[in-house]
């Protein structure tokens, strides 16, 4: 199915260390970027959050510390995550609650300026729960 876009759209799942958007960290980023022209780029990349995952969360997406002991750190792919999603509109699932808040955090950590004024969201929870209404 060709899509009838403007910009670049990326659809995007952040796994992390816990819930909290302002001190939890990612420690897994996986993307896939479609442009007006049907073209389509996907990337996937462990992250070393600094900090010790909860087995709480490892319980949920599967990534223990010696998983990502090795990786880089937020601060090192940072501006290439941000290169990848400049001018572009973001998607996900939850991602206007949980993941694009959560990857603004971390560029603010990291010193990067993503402006995110200008970008479309797709939260596709939004879009089911309005068509899946529960009573």
């Amino acid at each position: 199915m060709k899509l009838n876009l403007k910009n670049p759209i990326i659809f995007f799942d952040l796994e992390t260390t816990g819930t909290n958007i302002n001190s939890d960290r990612i420690v897994e980023i996986c993307y896939l970027k479609i442009h007006p022209n049907g073209n389509e780029e996907s990337k996937t990349m462990r992250i070393n959050p600094e900090m010790h995952i909860p087995e709480t969360a490892s319980a949920v997406h599967g990534i223990y510390d010696k998983d990502v002991a090795d990786c880089p750190r937020f601060k090192d792919v940072a501006a290439s995550i941000a290169h990848d999603f400049m001018g572009c509109d973001l998607g996900g699932f939850n991602s206007n609650r949980f993941d694009i808040p959560v990857l603004a955090e971390e560029f603010l950590r990291a010193g990067i300026d993503i402006d995110l004024n200008r970008r479309k969201f797709v939260d596709v929870q939004v879009i089911y729960h309005k068509l899946e209404q529960r009573t």
